[in-house]
């Protein structure tokens, strides 16, 4: 029986094989700088997202549901809360059955150098993936939200006798000058490939849209490490993967588009969900989103869980109910330990351990953990770092122009304060 006939005729079984045979890496050592304040100290995989989460849980939480079990995450910039995240939260895997989330930073293993791109930041640690003698590499970018099965992608790779396999994912043109975007022929072989094009090519067929590279590789392991080990002695090499691994290998070898459309969990009606919250306005739009009644991203979904570690905390309370001083929040998700007492929360996500004092208004906000929200507070459309103490009767988002002399305005508008803002030395150096 042919490879492929096993692959359409017994699928599960065989991704499951697949998956057992895959290692993955995830590269989680990026700042994000468009995150603005809200990075200073804390790498983007690190931020907190819906309430409860980090960024970097989604990535994790689709190798489990995929059967992937040994995966490696690559951290660098400020990486403490990252590393302290993983080590809470995903120690839960035993070692006897070489299962595993190991954390590597940036060590210089093989030169002095820390890692200078996405491809180099694979290759310093290439002893540890040849230690497991997996047959596939599965590379996954750290910093987006969505849900995939990557089972489904090792699939594709192996059924089209591929080299390489990208997932591929929509998006509107002018957005894609942000990606790589690829071509590809009738049996989605990539045949070009541009990383972040000025004036990027449109689908055949759609004028409003292109083809992007979500970040997302499967690699046989032994055509990985070669191409490695090649463009690390390239001088002229910035050691990435969309600006010099793909376009070198594109017309030498065989380099197969994975359609997100075929992978995507949960996906109804056409809603193929999958966000780059890598601004402060995505960010708060996608943490908005989660207020909806039915949102696009299924949080409560017990068959494809997002895993993550949070602290144990009481139950969320709400206090007073008298005239003009009620505890109550509508259209909101507010997480254990969190105290409103005698407030008023209106379409906001509010993170752990969040204390509102009486008389407040918080509307449209993103609350991380750890805030204190004192008296007569009025808080719209904004994100509120870790840690935050708002003063007695301040308001926030009403005066953009007050705002931004003191805080971060958005192009949208959305108010970002973080401890430093305020003056309040949360992370002290000196």
């Amino acid at each position: 029986m042919s490879q492929n006939r096993q692959v359409d005729q017994h699928s599960d079984r065989f991704i499951s094989t697949l998956t057992k045979n895959t290692v993955a890496i995830i590269l989680a050592g990026g700042r994000g700088s468009r995150l603005k304040n809200l990075t200073d100290w804390r790498a983007k995989p690190a931020v907190q997202f819906g309430g409860k989460f980090r960024i970097i849980d989604f990535p994790l939480s689709n190798c489990m549901n995929s059967g992937i079990r040994r995966i490696n995450v690559a951290t660098q910039y400020k990486a403490q809360s990252l590393i302290q995240h993983i080590q809470r939260g995903w120690g839960f895997l035993r070692g006897e059955f070489n299962e595993y989330v190991n954390i590597i930073p940036a060590q210089q293993r093989i030169s002095e150098d820390w890692y200078k791109g996405t491809a180099d930041a694979v290759y310093q640690n290439i002893d540890l993936l040849r230690e497991g003698g997996a047959e596939y590499v599965l590379i996954l970018a750290g910093d987006h939200i969505y849900k995939m099965d990557y089972g489904k992608m090792l699939a594709t790779h192996v059924k089209n006798n591929a080299d390489m396999t990208v997932a591929c994912i929509n998006v509107p043109l002018e957005d894609a000058k942000g990606f790589g975007v690829l071509a590809v022929d009738e049996s989605d072989r990539v045949i070009e490939f541009a990383e972040k094009p000025a004036n990027p090519k449109h689908m055949p067929g759609d004028t409003t849209k292109a083809f992007a590279s979500m970040g997302i590789y499967v690699f046989n392991a032994k055509f990985l490490y070669e191409q490695l080990i090649r463009d690390a002695g390239d001088s002229k090499s910035s050691h990435d993967f969309g600006g010099d691994i793909i376009p070198y290998i594109i017309s030498k070898y065989k380099i197969q588009a994975h359609r997100f459309t075929d992978s995507c969990v949960g996906a109804k009606n056409g809603n193929y969900y999958w966000r780059d919250v890598g601004t402060i306005d995505a960010y708060w739009e996608a943490n908005m989103e989660l207020t909806k009644v039915i949102p696009e991203l299924n949080l409560y979904d017990r068959d494809w869980p997002i895993w993550t570690y949070q602290e144990q905390l009481p139950p969320a309370k709400f206090v007073f109910n008298d005239e003009g001083r009620t505890g109550k929040a509508i259209d909101s998700l507010v997480s254990g330990g969190c105290l409103i007492s005698g407030s008023r929360i209106t379409s906001s996500v509010l993170f752990s351990d969040v204390r509102v004092h009486s008389y407040c208004d918080v509307e449209g906000s993103v609350i991380l953990p750890k805030v204190t929200i004192n008296r007569s507070v009025v808080l719209k459309n904004v994100v509120i770092d870790r840690g935050c103490i708002i003063p007695e009767g301040m308001q926030i988002g009403v005066d953009l122009a007050l705002d931004a002399k003191r805080f971060y305005v958005s192009e949208k508008g959305i108010v970002l304060v973080t401890p430093d803002m305020l003056g309040q030395n949360l992370y002290r150096v000196v």
